[in-house]
């Protein structure tokens, strides 16, 4: 019974092979299926990075309405439904990235490595015939297989002489070499790509200057991912911002402190737009500002830190506003609207009517009493990134521009048989014909000078 079940497997085991060999591995390695992939995965990557990732469903309604829906067609139901809100971690994207992953390796595997090893194993011509199917091949009347080692040596061939009227010269294997770590390079992008997708994380915080936080608000995250950091937590120190003389914002500032669990600074930075804070694989960038609250004083009150909310102007530019009693039952109060961290206040009574505008600092009387406007406290507005893939797809474009570079070297060859009085010579390249043609006519004029001293 044994060995019928082994005879009976190994058929099916054959055919399998025999499939994945003539009818699988042909199409992995077809150079127009890898293109068409390529193509599709950057047009994906291109709708990944136009239609905003990872949005609550409010927002995709708002920006993306069934009525008009854009280009006819791209709904909110659309983008939910593909998963085009989050492209990166779609299963159908991953599986494109895999698949051309897929298609590299057999590629690699199937034809650069042969071809390597093909260019690696040498053999010498013993025939003359043989030099008829070369590119560029010469018949002498004089010179010696000897007399060319030297010459073929000084251009940095590697040459090969087993017997005295045959060699074999090449230079430039590099080359052959090249594509080989463009695959793995590329290879090694997409193991990053999906690293990252699978393991990484995207959060949002809004914190008010001089709160300590821990990240929490994740927006976005992938199915791997660990956890978030526990053992140590950020503190924004200061936020504030540069106005330019027209009044326009010039540039946010948030000075940052991380601290461990026993509240001790482990780090500290002042990140602006476009230098984020990094620290143990995540990262803090300057995203968004606000106002948090204010500080007043009523009369001789003790200080007193009211919230702000931002209100709803249909469009109209951003606007924060509180409520700040004036009389002990909270019978009365003024409303206070600000809409920058300039300094500028505005106070409206009961009525809607202004009833004054001062700056930080300074004390205004409504209502009867004396109200002093101490500051203004902005709130920093942060995106935090956590992305394991990256370190991984450094490492692959790294490789891939060094594979790039090894791939401009020409992988030339020379052959060279001296048999009936007759030196053959002929060679072949795999680029730069051109500079290869000028080499070999020139080794074979300095090969047809008379030796020194003789006359010609």
């Amino acid at each position: 019974m044994t060995i019928e079940n082994s005879v009976s497997k190994k058929p099916i085991w054959s055919a399998f092979g025999q499939l994945l060999r003539q009818e699988l591995l042909p199409v992995l390695t077809d150079l127009r299926l890898a293109i068409v992939m390529l193509l599709i995965i950057a047009l994906f990557s291109i709708t990944g990075t136009v239609i905003e990732q990872g949005q609550s469903l409010a927002f995709y309604q708002a920006n993306y309405p069934e009525h008009p829906a854009l280009f006819g067609f791209l709904s909110w139901k659309v983008i939910l439904t593909l998963g085009l809100d989050h492209v990166y971690r779609t299963w159908w994207f991953l599986a494109l990235l895999i698949f051309f992953g897929t298609s590299l390796t057999a590629c690699t595997f199937t034809r650069q490595l042969p071809a390597l090893k093909a260019a690696r194993r040498w053999k010498f011509y013993d025939e003359p015939r043989q030099f008829q199917k070369l590119a560029l091949s010469a018949e002498l009347d004089n010179g010696s297989v000897n007399s060319l080692t030297e010459l073929l040596q000084n251009r940095r061939y590697k040459v090969f002489q087993e017997k005295d009227d045959s060699l074999y010269a090449r230079k430039g294997i590099i080359g052959r070499i090249g594509p080989i770590i463009v695959h793995v390079g590329m290879v090694t992008i997409l193991l990053g790509s999906i690293w990252g997708a699978m393991t990484g994380f995207v959060a949002q915080e809004m914190v008010a200057s001089g709160d300590t936080f821990t990240v929490s608000n994740i927006i976005d995250a992938g199915p791997w991912t660990a956890g978030l950091p526990k053992d140590w937590s950020v503190r924004v120190n200061r936020f504030w911002i540069d106005y330019t003389s027209s009044g326009g914002i010039d540039q946010f500032y948030s000075d940052m402190s991380v601290l461990n669990n026993q509240e001790q600074e482990v780090d500290r930075k002042t990140i602006f737009v476009n230098s984020p804070l990094r620290y143990h694989g995540v990262t803090f960038y300057q995203a968004d500002w606000g106002i948090s609250a204010v500080r007043v004083r009523v009369n001789k009150s003790p200080i007193f830190q009211l919230p702000m909310a931002q209100l709803n102007t249909k469009g109209n530019g951003r606007i924060w506003g509180t409520w700040i009693p004036t009389k002990p039952d909270l019978s009365e109060g003024v409303s206070l609207l600000a809409k920058d961290l300039q300094g500028m206040v505005l106070i409206y009574d009961a009525t809607g009517k202004l009833a004054s505008t001062v700056r930080a600092g300074m004390s205004t009387q409504v209502n009867g009493v004396t109200l002093k406007v101490l500051d203004i406290v902005g709130s920093t507005g942060l995106q935090i990134k956590a992305d394991p893939g990256i370190p991984i797809v450094y490492t692959g474009f790294g490789l891939l521009m060094l594979g790039v570079v090894m791939s401009y070297f020409s992988h030339s060859q020379v052959w060279v048989l001296q048999k009936d009085g007759r030196l053959y010579v002929g060679g072949k390249t795999n680029r730069a014909q051109v500079t290869f043609e000028r080499e070999m006519l020139e080794i074979l004029d300095k090969l047809s000078l008379p030796p020194q001293g003789e006359s010609v």
